[in-house]
């Protein structure tokens, strides 16, 4: 498994209550959280790394703090479409608890993603002493199955343009930033088409002012023009990832309102 990381040591309780954490630890009852703790470790992974491969044994469990990873689902050919984006609302591999240690599909960091991670052999022996850390894998899983389920029908149904929007605005609301390092190559991957396809429609976008393609990078310039141009993925899939944590999954700056989008 490939791995490019910076590892920290353990931290204390007070030290992850003093970070900005994973929903799904903060969440957590307090002495729940306090099974766990002493076991996770903090690490920063870059772009590009593997995190698990269909077919192998999951080794270990991720909770993100800020970032992106992609559940990837490959075809025997070696082609791939992203499934669904785990950001700071979910985890990855946290079907270990449950006694399901084998990997269905591919996660791979798209946006570099500070997270915090623990053996998948610990995390299974501290499941087993909290009934909250069990209910919150299976709510995790469903809510997971519901969001592959909506990529599915994305993916047939709405148009790239749509899906393109809508994937720029969540990469948005789990970095908390306009600036998002892609590129238009990396874009088409992910949504499994053609890059021309995506060249053509960024020139649109930014022709209308919405976005701005540089080198290696694009600059989101009118998010609430690109939420009008997304999918009715992007408001079912951040509904479900809400469902997973409680509240709204982006950061309180980017929280758009019918209020303050002018609508009574």
């Amino acid at each position: 498994m490939t791995q490019v990381a910076t590892l920290h040591a353990p931290l204390s309780l007070r030290e992850h209550e003093a970070i900005g954490r994973n929903r799904l630890l903060a969440a957590l009852p307090p002495g729940d959280f306090a099974l766990l703790a002493p076991h996770l470790i903090e690490t920063v992974l870059d772009k590009g790394t593997v995190l698990q491969e269909p077919g192998q044994t999951i080794r270990r469990v991720y909770f993100p703090h800020s970032g992106l990873a992609s559940i990837m689902g490959v075809m025997p050919e070696g082609a791939s479409i992203e499934a669904a984006a785990v950001g700071r609302e979910g985890g990855i591999g946290l079907t270990t608890g449950l006694g399901s240690t084998l990997a269905v599909s591919r996660a791979v960091v798209q946006l570099q993603m500070r997270a915090a991670y623990l053996p998948t052999a610990t995390f299974a022996e501290v499941t087993e002493r909290s009934a909250a850390i069990r209910a919150m894998i299976v709510r995790h899983n469903d809510v997971l199955l519901a969001q592959i389920q909506q990529a599915v029908a994305c993916n047939a149904v709405h148009h790239v343009q749509e899906r393109l929007c809508r994937w720029l605005l969540q990469a948005r609301d789990r970095t908390g930033s306009d600036m998002l390092p892609l590129t238009q190559e990396f874009l088409s991957g992910i949504l499994g088409v053609q890059r021309t396809t995506v060249t053509i429609i960024s020139r649109a976008l930014q022709a209308q002012g919405v976005i701005q393609v540089r080198r290696g990078r694009i600059q989101i310039n009118d998010a609430r023009a690109l939420e009008a141009r997304a999918c009715s993925c992007y408001e079912a899939v951040r509904g479900l990832a809400d469902q997973i944590g409680g509240g709204d999954c982006r950061p309180p700056a980017l929280r758009l309102t019918a209020g303050n989008l002018g609508i009574p």
